[in-house]
């Protein structure tokens, strides 16, 4: 895949970039080495300085990166100014926290006495050069979600970005330079996928963090598992959205319109499988098709779109096959469904009932504004179907009744519970999957300590 920006609204290719070359990559990991010796022996107070800067440049810059993000892969401006705040707020919170989430831990007495030693604390030491393989989705959040933690640690991060958005990479790596991080703390790498492999096998690089697809992150997890590297991956995702009867219905319709189509649907948490209980379904099925209905899909520059196109043509037709797959089996379009003629990669929010087991759409992740929904009995079928997916990112719950929430908590396979709310992330909140959603978490200080040595520090008496 070239390294490119395509204009999804129109499908032009608007700027390619040449790849680096062995000599340059070489360059850039001798510089992050070189880095992280200095860099590591900085305080907490200086590295939370030079954040704190970056999050201002940051906001102030929310314009003109927001028309990058929407020009290289569709996001409604709007939401792509959102992106940035988002990020700007999560600089901040990790400039502020994190060397209380790092401090020196000191074991209970009684157990220094028993181990014989006199005193004893656990330290947490930064890795070094760690190598963020990230995807095009959310271009600026999922970055900065490693950035701020890893660089807050005293790591310096190696970034390859997805190759259709290579002005928001390159902005990225200006930012940190702009904000006083010396040059190889943080250091964007234009390469192709091809390329990773060696890098990560390279011993100046100590750890990886991934997140985009399953063969993506079997690949970087195969590769660290040979060379004996850490690794967090968040992969895909097929969330389920649970209504039961105890439900606000009209705010659960409201909120599930919003939880599927953000971005277009293409997040790994938006929420992807309704799950109904059958007192509530076609009550929740009306408000939640009329509202599916009424979102404005077009031009992604303009102020009042909801829905912009995808990010690719590949992306729409996996989805043609998708939805054709489940018709062909016998499930019903309530709304959309079909792919507009004109230019642009855009395709309509869609909504599919009757859905069964044998269909792809069951067992796939949907990767756009297409949802599916499931008429259920009870709330043993309801977790039932909740957790016949190989993904395990998130999950979504409504209802009242305090004992089903508790059930849910317990038997969902999920990495997060979301009652009476869509999934969102926070920097204070841990992120992250089960089964083949990944493992490992970010944000909150279970984040920041992924790519930390977790070190001993024991005294003699």
């Amino acid at each position: 895949m070239p390294i490119a920006t395509v204009n999804p609204a129109s499908g032009e290719t608007v700027r390619t970039y040449q790849a680096m070359g062995e000599e340059e990559i070489e360059r850039r990991l001798q510089l992050a080495e070189a880095t992280f010796r200095t860099y590591r022996t900085t305080t907490f107070e200086e590295r939370a300085r030079l954040l704190h800067r970056a999050a201002d440049l940051l906001e102030a810059d929310r314009d003109e990166i927001g028309r990058v993000i929407t020009t290289e892969m569709g996001k409604p401006v709007t939401q792509a100014r959102a992106e940035a705040a988002k990020c700007a707020k999560a600089m901040r919170w990790y400039a502020d926290h994190a060397a209380e989430l790092l401090a020196d831990e000191e074991p209970a007495e009684a157990d220094v006495k028993d181990s014989g030693g006199s005193r004893a604390l656990v330290r947490y030491r930064p890795l070094g050069p760690v190598l963020a393989v990230m995807p095009w989705n959310f271009p600026l959040w999922q970055v900065v979600r490693f950035a701020a933690p890893a660089l807050m640690a005293g790591n310096v991060g190696l970034l390859k970005h997805a190759s259709n958005v290579p002005g928001t990479a390159l902005y990225l790596e200006g930012l940190f330079h702009r904000a006083g991080f010396t040059e190889g703390c943080f250091q964007t790498l234009l390469i192709g996928s091809a390329a990773v492999d060696d890098i990560l096998r390279d011993e100046r690089v100590k750890a990886a963090t991934l997140t985009g697809s399953e063969p993506a992150g079997r690949a970087v997890a195969a590769t660290a598992g040979e060379m004996i590297k850490k690794t967090v991956l968040e992969l895909g995702g097929s969330d389920p959205f649970i209504v039961m009867p105890s439900a606000d219905i009209d705010r659960a319709a409201e909120v599930a319109v919003t939880a599927r189509t953000q971005n277009a649907g293409q997040s790994c948490i938006a929420a992807k499988r309704f799950i109904v209980h059958a007192d509530v379904f076609d009550a929740f099925t009306e408000r939640f098709v009329a509202g599916m209905k009424a979102l404005r899909v077009g031009d992604p520059m303009e102020e009042d779109t909801q829905v912009g196109p995808l990010s690719s043509e590949r992306g729409v037709e996996d989805l043609v096959e998708l939805v054709e797959d489940a018709v062909r089996g016998g499930a019903t379009v309530l709304c959309g469904g079909e792919r507009p003629d004109g230019p642009g990669w855009f395709y309509p929010p869609t909504v599919l009932a009757g859905i069964d087991r044998e269909m792809r759409i069951h067992r796939e992740e949907t990767f756009g504004p297409v949802a599916t929904l499931y008429r259920v009995a009870d709330l043993d079928e309801a977790v039932l179907i909740a957790n016949d997916t190989d993904f395990g990112l998130s999950s979504n719950v409504w209802t009242r009744d305090e004992a089903e929430v508790d059930r849910f908590v317990r038997d969902l396979e999920a990495g997060g519970v979301y009652v009476n709310g869509m999934t969102a992330s926070h920097p204070a909140f841990p992120f992250g999957g089960v089964k083949r959603s990944g493992y490992g978490r970010e944000l909150s200080g279970h984040g920041i300590r992924e790519f930390c040595n977790i070190t001993t520090v024991w005294h003699g008496a």
